[in-house]
């Protein structure tokens, strides 16, 4: 009897331990996991030095991922974002943006004049609406209705370009420079969470009421908790037709590490598009749920920022063709 009390006792207390290493563990993994943050393209830099601020402290993938792309759509050098875009063929500067958090909660605004952080505006579209985007003049009357400023967003510097650019009114996008148009950002935080943000002013003299992939879930920008994140840039018009951010996260769910899945949908871009390939750019980023990360992105010249525990650093992504 003492014997088989004695073999209980280690037993039960073999499993105990057990029990308390696996909890330590999981607990130790819940609270702090290698945070990251990736960028698309130059600017991309400066946003993850704030979004890094955040995720240093352990914030929310959320909350970084708004104030990272907010400082390149407040700064007016920065051309093809937020203050200081370039304008539409008609002279009006239009935004557009969408946010997607951990939990697949989502906000978008499109087509919206006179604010200067569109992100935000989608932040609350997600927040305090029941509704997942908002467009045009609804998208402004909500804003202001929400305590946003409206103010003008066409600079002199822009104003100049677009007055000269009448002169001819030749509408011919070049790659790298007027597709050159987008910061998306995604992140992983210390939580483990995935969130994602994506904003533009879009193409410049672009016909006046057109929306690209940037403000649209699944094409411009997804998350996946369970999976990773993409965003995308360059010609939203082919991003869309893929659905290209989905068809990133879906790829990786299948096993493709993040390169992997953005140069798939590459691929798919380049098979459909081979007779006007030298007008377009498109370009991925992705990271997992383990905070690998990857690009791939159609013609030479595109750029992306990653922020982790190794610094602030930026890569020249692999592409398919040259020109």
């Amino acid at each position: 009897m003492k014997t088989q009390s004695r073999r209980q006792f280690i037993k039960k207390s073999t499993l105990t331990a057990a029990a308390f290493s696996l909890l330590a563990n999981s607990n130790k993994a819940g609270q702090y996991q290698q945070a990251v943050v990736l960028s698309t393209w130059n600017f991309g830099l400066k946003a993850n030095e704030e979004a890094w601020r955040i995720l240093s402290q352990k914030g929310a993938a959320l909350d970084a991922v708004e104030a990272g792309v907010k400082l390149v759509e407040a700064d007016p050098n920065e051309r093809s974002v937020g203050y200081g875009g370039r304008p539409d063929r008609d002279g009006y500067v239009t935004l557009d943006a969408c946010i997607m958090d951990h939990q697949q909660n989502i906000g978008s605004v499109a087509f919206l004049q006179h604010i200067k952080h569109p992100i935000s505006v989608a932040r609350a579209v997600m927040e305090k609406t029941p509704h997942v985007m908002l467009v045009g003049e609804g998208a402004l009357q909500f804003a202001l209705s929400k305590g946003f400023k409206k103010e003008n967003l066409l600079t002199p510097e822009s104003e100049k370009e677009w007055k000269e650019w009448l002169k001819t009114s030749q509408y011919k996008p070049i790659v790298n420079i007027e597709n050159h148009d987008t910061i998306g950002m995604i992140a992983l935080d210390s939580q483990g969470n995935l969130s994602g943000a994506c904003t533009t002013s879009g193409m410049a003299f672009k016909m006046h009421g057109r929306v690209g992939d940037s403000p649209i879930i699944g094409a411009g920008l997804y998350v996946d908790n369970e999976i990773g994140a993409a965003t995308a840039t360059g010609n939203g018009e082919e991003v869309i037709r893929i659905a290209g951010c989905h068809l990133v996260v879906e790829l990786m769910r299948q096993g493709r590490t993040p390169k992997e899945a953005c140069k798939e949908a590459v691929e798919r871009v380049f098979k459909k598009q081979q007779q006007r390939l030298s007008d377009i750019q498109v370009g991925f980023i992705a990271l997992n749920k383990q905070g690998q990360y990857g690009a791939f992105c159609l013609q030479k010249g595109f750029s992306y920022a990653v922020y982790n525990d190794s610094g602030n650093n930026l890569i020249s992504s692999d592409y398919r063709v040259g020109k």
